[in-house]
């Protein structure tokens, strides 16, 4: 009983992250400058990585300097790029429906990667998931930029390869102390990028400044603490179906805050979601 108990507070901690990750595209798109996709995406990471570094004050040593780097490009460099560059060219619903297969990818990761057995009801549970997600935040009207639909899978792809990686090299380290050295590797690698490939940025307002804050502090450094926490604890498969939580956050907040309607194939959505992150779960838990 405990052994549940435990495995199930680790999943409602885990949750918190993608579900803070939700509000990414409603923050871009209301706090943020336009069209620096590659800047937002180093100034999120790289503050954030170095306060981090001074707090904990380790620098990675041996093998981990390479893997730092690895994984920082998977789960921030190109993942935040590739998940910027669909947010600026696609409808928030379209990006989240083509970012939604990431679970299913993740399954077969593991499988490859981690040996894990691949589970039929965690299958069931992704397709479930990734038709509530279409449910829930696409529209009859969505525009499909073929370069905005080739980044949201590309970011998937890379943030189901960093999902995995993080799961199988887990060093001696605490997971503050982890979540510092990738911040700040994906950071770094993003510097020359932004400022060859992208102009530079505008006087940033203070409103473009609380929105950088807010995604740094808390979308970047918390949320990557809890996740990172949660791929030492649980299959990578069962926290990937977490990623789901993403767009019901995007739902409610384009709800509460932009005035928008929800229909009920919305409302239908949201269950079906929230049923699959449920099966999900069920099919990983320990028995």
């Amino acid at each position: 009983m405990k052994k549940n108990t435990d495995y199930y507070l680790d999943v409602a901690l885990t949750a918190i992250a993608p579900a803070i990750w939700g509000s990414t595209y409603f923050v871009t798109t209301q706090f943020l400058p336009q069209g620096y996709p590659l800047h937002v995406a180093m100034l999120r990471a790289l503050p954030a990585g170095l306060l981090l570094l001074l707090l904990v004050r380790k620098l990675p040593y041996g093998i981990w300097w390479p893997r730092a780097f690895v994984l920082g490009a998977l789960n921030f460099s190109f993942f935040w790029a590739m998940l910027f560059i669909a947010a600026y060219r696609l409808p928030g619903g379209v990006a989240a429906t083509v970012g939604a297969v990431q679970p299913l990818i993740v399954i077969a990761l593991a499988r490859i990667c981690l040996g894990r057995s691949i589970r039929a009801l965690a299958i069931v549970a992704g397709l479930v998931g990734m038709a509530g997600v279409a449910c829930l935040v696409v529209t009859p009207n969505a525009a499909l930029d073929p370069v905005g639909i080739v980044s949201a899978l590309a970011g998937a792809v890379s943030m189901a390869f960093g999902t995995v990686l993080t799961r199988h090299w887990q060093p001696p380290v605490s997971n503050l102390t982890f979540t510092a050295w990738q911040l700040t590797a994906g950071g770094l690698l993003l510097v020359p990028v932004a400022f060859l490939l992208e102009p530079a940025l505008p006087p940033l307002t203070t409103e473009n400044m609380l929105g950088m804050a807010y995604l740094g502090l808390i979308g970047a450094a918390l949320t990557y603490l809890l996740w990172f926490r949660g791929l030492s604890r649980i299959e990578p498969s069962a926290a990937a179906s977490l990623g789901f939580l993403s767009p019901v956050t995007a739902t409610l907040l384009g709800w509460l805050a932009l005035g928008q309607s929800l229909a009920p194939v919305q409302i239908a959505g949201f269950v079906m979601v929230l049923f699959s992150v449920w099966l999900s779960q069920k099919s990983q838990a320990p028995r």
